[in-house]
């Protein structure tokens, strides 16, 4: 059973950083497929990062060179580093997890709020 487990949100104002963390377990890390996704009240989830299993970065127009996704094959788990981070960076981060053969596995969330 894959368990994905966020923590590092916060609340924090306009132009500074937060680090989420992703703990995961029940499947074979290093075959995984890692991403962070956000969805805002009202809004529909989207995409922030994804990091392949060879660690080959993606992410959207919105957060590209602010965000930065990482890994850490040998301790299950998967970093989010968000630089100058904007109000409307503002929603709940949730980690995800592909693994072949399987659909999408998702966290709980974690909440992340910038004021302006």
């Amino acid at each position: 059973q894959v368990q994905l487990v966020e923590s590092g949100g916060g609340l924090v104002q306009a132009g500074e950083s937060l680090r989420l963390s992703c703990a995961a377990s029940g499947i074979i890390f290093s075959d995984a497929l890692m991403g962070w996704s956000r969805q805002a009240p009202g809004k529909q989830r989207e995409w922030v990062a994804r990091i392949t299993n060879i660690g080959v970065e993606n992410y959207p127009d919105s957060v590209k060179g602010r965000f930065i996704i990482s890994r850490d094959n040998a301790k299950n788990m998967v970093y989010l580093q968000m630089n100058n981070l904007k109000p409307e960076d503002t929603a709940v981060y949730y980690c995800a997890a592909l693994v072949p053969g399987s659909s999408w596995s998702w966290g709980q969330g974690t909440q992340v709020t910038v004021s302006s």
